[in-house]
């Protein structure tokens, strides 16, 4: 069954329990994290500051679905770098990430990070997809000890210069070659390509395991003029049954207008096949 979560980084501002209580009472099932809105050194986190933060979520009925934003507000860290101890120390921290991602109960990491994947100056595209390959296999091994599954998110070319479409990511996917490195669809970035959103979701299925729902405009889903229709469809006929979670870029009129308005247009959208 299709559940709701919301990204943490659109009640920008708000402490943990505000942020919780607002997704709570909006409706959602679950929270989305991005690492850098826990503090600087997210992973230094106490094994009681995580078990606060879960219980305070938990308490309010709320899952979390997993951690975002992977990369963001870091230095150091680069997915398709020459620099093999440059990659080493990436592949650690998402390992860090994913010990972070379990003990707050979660079980997906999404990478977007579009600065920190860019191909560097002097690395080809052959070797950039090699690379990123041995940084999210390293990173995929720890992870599946933890339960979590690290998920390529295609983004478009204006923000990266690597892996712009889905079939990119499917590709980079299938070089990895590891249970616990899959791929997610954003919808957003699913309008920068040519084909529907039934023919990419229908590319992804065998390997899709988390969705990022928003609109062409940025905005929260309903409020522009993308369609669900055809995603809450083409999601039924790949059998997908995990998180569909809000993470609009742009949080006008006001993040809890937003959180609540996108919420009640997906459940319209999703009831109406019988997904919810």
């Amino acid at each position: 069954m299709i559940r709701f979560s919301v990204c943490n980084e659109l009640f920008e501002g708000f402490s943990w329990e505000r942020t919780v209580a607002e997704a709570a009472a909006a409706g959602y099932a679950g929270l989305e994290v991005a690492p850098f809105t826990l503090g600087p050194a997210p992973t230094r986190l106490s094994p009681e500051d995580r078990r606060g933060l879960r219980s305070v979520a938990e308490g309010a009925g709320l899952s979390i679905a997993g951690l975002h934003w992977l990369l963001a507000k870091t230095e150091g860290y680069h997915l398709t770098h020459a620099d093999a101890a440059v990659r080493r120390a990436t592949a650690r921290y998402l390992g860090e990430l994913a010990d972070l991602c379990a003990d707050l109960g979660g079980h997906i990491m999404v990478f977007g990070s579009p600065k920190q994947r860019s191909v560097p100056p002097g690395v080809d595209k052959a070797d950039a997809l090699r690379y990123a390959a041995l940084v999210l296999s390293a990173a995929a091994d720890r992870a599946g000890e933890r339960g979590v599954t690290i998920c390529m998110e295609a983004l478009p070319l204006e923000e990266t210069d690597f892996v712009n479409t889905v079939a990119e990511a499917a590709e980079l996917v299938g070089v990895v070659g590891h249970d616990n490195c899959k791929l997610m669809v954003d919808v957003k970035s699913m309008c920068s390509e040519a084909s529907s959103f039934g023919e990419l979701i229908a590319l992804a299925g065998p390997n899709l395991r988390h969705v990022h729902a928003n609109d062409e405009n940025r905005r929260g889903p309903g409020m522009g003029e993308t369609d669900f229709t055809e995603v809450a469809a083409a999601l039924a006929a790949v059998g997908y049954d995990g998180w569909v979670s809000v993470e609009p870029f742009d949080y006008s009129p006001d993040p809890v207008t937003v959180a609540r308005e996108s919420l009640r247009y997906l459940e319209s959208v999703f009831e109406h096949r019988g997904q919810t």
